[in-house]
């Protein structure tokens, strides 16, 4: 199985952009993509980065600065065996949540993201293809549906945390076991409790 990690090199997470610089934004959002491809190896994945430019990662690297969807439907029609595709940016994936994703032998597995995104899929049928507008995971349960009955979806609470706005750095000082959840701390970052309501401070 051909597994891929799209990763956005220059300006990742500027909806992170009120709490982190420039700069910050691309050391965490490097961090996440290290934990992502740590899980990835602990299963006995051989990962590999789709990148918008080169990046200086220990996994092959394919460039690509084309938006997500041709970039990553041009892999699913370029390869002949089955495809997983992680985000980088789940600070909380570990073995044990991406072996949920990994397991099902069905044509098309899902992990829908909180918001309604889809923050990883396998995909064994050779038709399927991505759409990431908008509520993404209801267009890929429509196109996989289109395309098979075998459709199964992974509820998993790591899974469906992507880091992409402030109030989710709580998430991974909670609850994240590596490099990005480390960089937060050492950045400054800790938990706050307002009115019962956990956030960050700085």
């Amino acid at each position: 199985m051909r597994t891929v990690v799209p990763f956005a090199v220059s300006e990742p997470k500027t909806r992170l952009s009120s709490v982190l610089s420039p700069d910050e934004r691309r050391e965490f959002a490097r961090a996440m993509l290290d934990d992502v491809l740590a899980a990835l190896r602990a299963l006995d994945r051989e990962p590999e980065v789709l990148a918008t430019e080169r990046v200086d990662v220990d996994a092959p690297v394919t460039v690509d600065d084309r938006p997500l969807d041709p970039a990553i439907n041009e892999v699913l029609e370029t390869t002949d065996e089955a495809v997983a595709v992680v985000m980088a940016d789940l600070a909380l994936a570990t073995p044990d949540a991406l072996d949920q994703l990994f397991s099902p032998d069905a044509d098309v597995v899902l992990a829908p993201g909180r918001g309604g995104g889809t923050n990883a899929f396998v995909a064994r049928h050779p038709d399927f293809r991505v759409d990431y507008h908008d509520a993404s995971i209801r267009d890929h349960r429509r196109i996989a549906a289109e395309l098979t009955d075998d459709v199964v979806e992974v509820d998993s609470f790591r899974l469906a945390t992507d880091v992409d706005d402030p109030s989710d750095l709580a998430e991974v000082l909670l609850h994240g076991e590596g490099e990005a959840a480390d960089w937060l701390r050492e950045a400054g970052f800790e938990l706050s409790v307002d009115d019962g309501r956990v956030g960050v401070s700085r």
